[in-house]
């Protein structure tokens, strides 16, 4: 490995060198706490010596002789066929640009004679055309507007573009602060260019890669994604990399995942590799942090071959990656919103159940042509295996997790039809597992019997209710009260929902179980005598006898409705709904032990019907 050492000052790194932005440099991600720093330590070094040769004219040979140099860092550059790219030290070297932007225009309005040697250090002639040093070329309208004192900034070419803006706020207000007067502004522009020092470490294109990581481990850490870039992209060559926009094609698929949050295509990468290479839950754990080591050694490198094989990293990069972001995307903003077609991705977002972007994408190959239909397919039965097994009291995070890496396994590779079968075998292996004997129906009644608020979490119980009565407005062909999202989400004391029970707890209602109160808070807790309310409608029925609490019910949601004598009023579609399906829903004037059984069996009907099997 080559690797020159240069010791420059600002002046001579920006004198006539084009920097280019390799595809290694994330964006300008410097936000103002760093750059605060920055600031704060050049004039922390500057500003004792001011002080002590404030009398000085300003001028090279005062500089050299009475101010210390001082150290800003390194930068690493890469030359390849005449353009200089760099490899490290973008956030720093952009910074620096940003300053000396604000000392131009502190020069013009001090009518300094440093003004055109300061401009020259920003942009300069460059064979037949004039560049910014700092080539930053899709963020050049930002860097201009800047450099012309422009009243509006543009931004809208990304990240970068918004990060210089900001900042270069922040050294304006720093540097109007501190340089108030035209001396102490042409000392410090001197003190600037001729003692700030930054090591050039220019490396051999081969070795690219290799210092970017190493460079990576010793200071201020790139996520993942971003070594994995280095270390994929480096392998091809630059003409091939440009002509086949292979850069372009990665800054596209990242960006389509991390617009739903920071950084999430560490995530994708972490769910993709945990999907098509691991069998159980405990080798999932290897791409849980540095996922990005991991895709080289030997065993991942025998199944990916992504080490040293460009032919290999140019069909990972046009296929697998596109795709399966493409996937990866779409299964989030099936999440997000609420889609007929694919209404059980948005559910499992409701019970956090992140595991079905894991089980989609082992499921999907490559420009899959069943892929919709895998995707409903498997949210469906992930939304049922979990509902199902909390509600016969059946589940277990653990035993869970483990059951997702054995539907992963073998979803891989197969058909849509293949989904139902290994979602089905799961469900009955883990209800066997809780019951200590084998089960060959997925819900029985004996095991719903008594499930309670207590059985469950308060979240999976407004779920449950919520999801209740959707079904229910569906087949009576009537809007929902409120949406699934607010019933599950909201939670507020004033608008939030809450679990209203229908059997207060008093005397009266006590002597209904013989005054046995374990019976009897172990029946008033079963999801049958309980209810979903508003906040304001829970507080005002919550100790009332059941007379009143009946009246408060109206207005409310579906499920709780039926409960009133008015609901089997002149209601065809309710009707039609209760006759189409069995189900056999009944006022009641009056509320114990027996109608908590009869909303518990009612309850389990519907649940049959909701989580039926699909295939």
């Amino acid at each position: 490995m080559d690797i020159a050492p240069d010791k420059q000052n600002i002046d001579r790194v920006f004198s006539n060198t084009t920097y280019h932005i390799d595809f290694y440099q994330r964006d300008y991600k410097w936000t103002d706490e760093p750059v605060r720093r920055l600031i704060d330590d050049i004039f922390y070094a500057f500003e004792e010596t001011y002080k002590e040769h404030v009398v000085l004219d300003p001028g090279p040979e005062i500089i050299v002789a009475k101010y210390p140099w001082y150290y800003l860092n390194t930068y690493v550059p890469n030359t390849i066929d005449g353009r200089v790219y760099v490899v490290d030290g973008q956030q720093r070297l952009t910074t620096l640009t940003l300053i000396l932007i604000k000392l131009h225009h502190m020069a013009v309005s001090f009518q300094s004679d440093l003004a055109d040697w300061i401009k020259g250090k920003i942009a300069g002639q460059d064979g037949f055309k004039k560049r910014f040093w700092m080539n930053h070329e899709r963020h050049l309208e930002a860097l201009k507007a800047l450099f012309e004192d422009k009243d509006q900034i543009p931004t809208d070419s990304g990240l970068t573009a918004v990060n210089m803006l900001d900042n270069y706020n922040i050294i304006a207000d720093a540097l109007d602060e501190r340089l108030t007067d035209k001396h102490k502004l042409e000392t410090f522009v001197f003190y600037f260019l001729h003692r700030l020092v930054l090591i050039n470490l220019s490396v051999e294109q081969t070795d690219v890669p290799m210092v970017f990581e190493v460079i990576n481990d010793r200071g201020v850490r790139l996520r993942p994604y971003e070594i994995l870039k280095g270390k994929l992209l480096g392998q091809i060559e630059k003409i091939e990399l440009d002509a086949q926009d292979f850069n372009g094609l990665w800054e596209r698929c990242v960006r389509s995942v991390n617009r739903f949050k920071p950084d999430e295509i560490d995530t994708f990468f972490t769910y993709f590799l945990k999907a098509k290479f691991a069998d159980t839950r405990k080798l999932a754990q290897r791409f849980d942090n540095e996922y990005h080591r991991e895709m080289f050694k030997k065993d991942m490198n025998d199944a990916l071959g992504l080490d040293h094989d460009a032919v290999r990293v140019k069909k990972f990069l046009s296929e697998d990656f596109r795709y399966y972001t493409s996937l990866y995307a779409k299964i989030w903003n099936y999440a997000g919103v609420r889609k007929p077609a694919q209404e059980h991705v948005y559910f499992n977002r409701l019970n956090e159940m992140d595991s079905q972007f894991l089980l989609i994408l082992s499921a999907c190959t490559v420009d899959d042509p069943e892929e919709e239909e895998k995707i409903r397919l498997v949210s469906y039965h992930l939304d049922r295996l979990f509902t199902l097994l909390r509600l016969q009291r059946a589940y277990d995070s653990n035993e869970f997790n483990d059951a997702v890496y054995e539907i992963s396994k073998s979803l891989r590779g197969e058909n849509a039809s293949a989904i139902p079968v290994a979602f089905d075998q799961q469900l009955l292996k883990l209800l066997s597992l809780r019951r200590g004997l084998p089960v060959s129906d997925p819900f029985e009644y004996a095991q719903f019997k008594n499930t309670s608020v207590t059985d469950v979490p308060t979240r999976f119980t407004r779920y449950f209710f919520a999801r209740v009565d959707d079904f229910m407005a569906r087949e009576m062909k009537v809007g929902p009260k409120h949406t699934i999202d607010e019933l599950v989400t909201k939670t507020g004391s004033k608008g939030g929902f809450h679990i209203e029970h229908i059997i207060s707890n008093n005397a009266a209602n006590l002597a209904l179980y013989d005054n046995n109160a374990e019976r009897f808070e172990v029946d008033r807790n079963r999801l049958g005598g309980v209810l979903l309310l508003k906040g304001k409608d829970n507080i005002s029925s919550n100790n009332e006898a059941y007379p009143q609490k009946l009246k408060s019910y109206a207005g409310t949601l579906y499920w709780n409705e039926t409960l009133r004598d008015d609901t089997y009023k002149s209601k065809l579609d309710f009707k039609t709904m209760m006759t189409g399906h069995k189900l056999k829903f009944e006022a009641c004037g009056s509320f114990g032990p027996a109608e908590v059984e009869k909303r518990q069996k009612l309850l389990f009907d519907m649940i049959s019907i909701v989580w039926a099997p699909a295939s």
